[in-house]
């Protein structure tokens, strides 16, 4: 099978599939070592690598880069796009085609913007159809952020944009912060592609979202924070040692944070 093949199967098993998302070649590849049957990628950790900001469009390039690298990884790769870096849909399509070339699996793409608004629903379905049209062997993950900015944050709302998006040729929706399984399950019963929600710690088990219907699990950004927390505690535990480490891990925002007080 294909890497779009299989990782299309990957979401019609009987559990989720739970994707960890990496941030460089190194953890990706650790990741797979552990035995991961595919791998996704994170634009929060991406940027922020980079010393830039996430959401914004700054990391189109390394973005690319990462993703053709990634692609030699034997497992599926899905590249996190943000909103595709541009409101132009042949734009997104040639960057979707540049990384099917290289032998990514897929792809996630976001309506929401950097001013806390939504895409409209027509401009975001025409940017899916065009990735399709160019790339149609990219798995098109198509992530609404209704419940992530809280803008028609209602059942109705996510299915309306869900329904437009995979008539537009979505192989997947993706709801972060979803959480609440009465909202989950109508959205995975009434949705015409697999569900994927992220992971929270106010969600359900594994088993109780996967008996809800849904068929993906992403970790987003919380690996890349994780592991930021632990090599600062690491080193201060060095430098001082006795000193109680964190339990705690740093949320989106002071992650953005360091970018805007010492990016370039």
């Amino acid at each position: 099978m294909s890497a779009y093949e299989t990782f299309r199967a990957l979401h019609h098993r009987e559990q989720p599939l739970l994707l960890p998302n990496a941030w460089d070649h190194a953890s990706a590849a650790a990741l797979h070592r552990r035995g991961f049957p595919a791998v996704g990628t994170t634009s929060l950790g991406v940027a922020s690598s980079a010393g830039l900001p996430d959401g914004r469009r700054a990391a189109r390039a390394e973005t690319l880069a990462l993703g053709r690298g990634l692609a030699r990884l034997p497992v599926p790769v899905s590249v996190d796009i943000e909103d595709g870096f541009s409101d132009d849909p042949v734009q997104v399509a040639e960057l979707a085609t540049e990384l099917a070339r290289a032998g990514v699996a897929g792809v996630n793409i976001e309506d929401g913007r950097s001013d806390g608004t939504l895409t409209d629903p027509v401009l975001h379905a025409a940017k899916i159809t065009a990735v399709k049209e160019a790339a149609p062997g990219l798995f098109v993950n198509a992530r609404t952020d209704t419940h992530w900015l809280g803008v028609d944050a209602t059942v109705e709302g996510v299915l309306r944009r869900c329904a437009a998006y995979v008539e537009a040729g979505a192989d997947g929706v993706f709801v972060p912060g979803l959480t609440a399984l009465d909202e989950i399950a109508p959205v995975a019963r009434e949705s015409a592609a697999p569900l994927n929600v992220l992971h929270s710690p106010a969600h359900p088990t594994r088993e109780q979202l996967a008996e809800a219907g849904v068929r993906r699990i992403s970790l987003g950004s919380l690996l890349f924070r994780a592991a930021l927390q632990h090599a600062v505690d690491l080193a201060c535990s060095i430098a001082e040692p006795g000193v109680e480490q964190s339990a705690r891990i740093p949320g989106y925002a002071e992650v953005q944070g360091l970018h805007e007080e010492f990016g370039p």
